[in-house]
């Protein structure tokens, strides 16, 4: 559920007019329910009720705008960031050090030190080698690193390929085979406090069969590393879960996945750590569009509209589907191509799609655009960077500024020896 919605004929979030938005601040713009949010972060927590110990860190990565994640603070969410960038954005929102949880495969020495440095609640360790590095830079700075160990293990999350992180061959973890050995070998380093597994295997899962065989092969793992004397007390198990970007699309929800994860878990004994992202943030956003003009095409029309692949880069990157409906819509369809002015074929956002009909002038949306809309964004082909705003009731505020190309271009530099 989110709080769009047709009124009189015209589509408002919450009490406030999409048209009101887009007429001060102009298009393309974001713009974010606050409410949806909420009710999202809470439903989300609710599910998991049957649990005794549950941490919750959202996914920055999904949407990382200040605002958002400060209502989610307060909501009592944490942060799981995946940059230097993406913590000083999670304390600067006013989440506590200690309820940061740093992932990514990638993480420099100078990060590992800088979250070490600002008191993080733990590092989920993608290799033997980065515990050990971090094991070393804890110990110079006279400090304990507080982590878990992610393991890959080796099961397909049936999603699309570019988001899928649980598989042998995926970049993500270590081999579910050398896991146990590998936390043993930490476990015995000064300076890493190893308190904990974590798994992940990939995002917009439609089906929770794969994470439940995922979550069991961890329960086993865990079993084994406690009978060998090892100490695990929490159990992260990431995030993933998809959320419907096609009108009348059913799949699973928090309600059902929580479900599954009480039975996986009753006798874990563990705080179960969880990372949504997509499931909070998906749903409470849309973009907001102008048609520039409908052009003639060979097998259907062409919606031409001022948003771009640098707006909204989900379509050109996975094919993804997002609905597409007219702020003001008449009550007629038409069957179109739905593509934005960058000079590529790849930007594209629907082809043969049946839409509300437009002309140019009107206002359309892009739906379920909350998450991995804006916080993609870039400015290709020399394009302002898209504004986002936040609705609550029948007020509206600008939560980031549209970067207009002179702000961008103000920060670059022409060498004396080219002038």
């Amino acid at each position: 559920m989110d709080y769009f919605e047709l009124k009189n004929g015209e589509l408002y979030a919450e009490d406030v007019a999409l048209a009101e938005i887009a007429r001060e601040v102009g298009t393309p713009v974001y713009i974010y329910s606050r409410a949806t949010l909420e009710r999202h972060a809470r439903v989300f927590r609710e599910a998991l009720s049957g649990l005794k110990h549950v941490h919750l860190a959202f996914a920055v990565k999904s949407n990382p705008n200040l605002a958002v994640l400060s209502l989610l603070r307060q909501e009592g969410y944490g942060a799981d960031v995946v940059s230097e960038g993406e913590m000083k954005r999670a304390l600067t929102a006013g989440v506590p050090a200690k309820d940061i949880v740093f992932s990514g495969v990638g993480k420099s020495k100078r990060e590992l030190a800088a979250a070490l440095d600002a008191g993080i609640g733990q590092f989920n360790l993608e290799s033997e080698e980065e515990g050990i590095e971090l094991a070393e830079i804890a110990e110079a700075r006279g400090k304990q690193a507080i982590a878990a160990l992610r393991v890959n293990p080796d099961v397909d999350a049936r999603t699309h390929a570019k988001i899928s992180t649980g598989k042998a061959d995926n970049k993500f973890g270590v081999a579910y085979g050398d896991a146990a050995a590998i936390y043993t070998r930490l476990s015995a380093l000064e300076g890493l406090t190893m308190r904990g597994l974590a798994v992940h295997i990939g995002s917009q899962i439609s089906d929770l069969e794969p994470s439940r065989v995922a979550f069991i092969k961890m329960g086993a793992l865990m079993r084994e590393l406690r009978e060998s004397g090892s100490s695990v007390t929490h159990m992260d198990l990431g995030g993933g879960l998809g959320v419907p970007y096609k009108l009348g699309e059913q799949l699973p929800g928090p309600a059902d996945y929580g479900a599954m994860v009480e039975e996986v878990t009753k006798d874990w004994d563990a705080t179960i750590m969880f990372e949504p992202g997509r499931v909070i943030t998906g749903n409470s956003g849309v973009l907001v569009t102008e048609v520039i003009r409908v052009k003639a095409g060979v097998t259907a029309p062409f919606v031409v509209v001022d948003a771009a692949m640098n707006d909204l880069a989900r379509p050109a990157l996975y094919d993804a589907w997002h609905d597409f409906l007219a702020v003001r819509p008449r009550g007629e369809k038409m069957v179109a191509h739905i593509v934005g002015p960058i000079c590529e074929s790849s930007d594209t956002f629907a082809k043969n799609r049946e839409i509300d009909v437009v002309e140019a002038g009107d206002l359309a949306i892009f739906r379920t655009a909350g998450a991995y809309g804006a916080t993609m964004a870039n400015t290709y082909n020399s394009r302002a960077l898209v504004p986002e705003v936040m609705v609550d009731g029948d007020k509206w505020a600008v939560v980031a500024d549209r970067l207009e190309p002179e702000t961008i271009f103000a920060a670059e530099r022409v060498p004396e020896w080219l002038i």
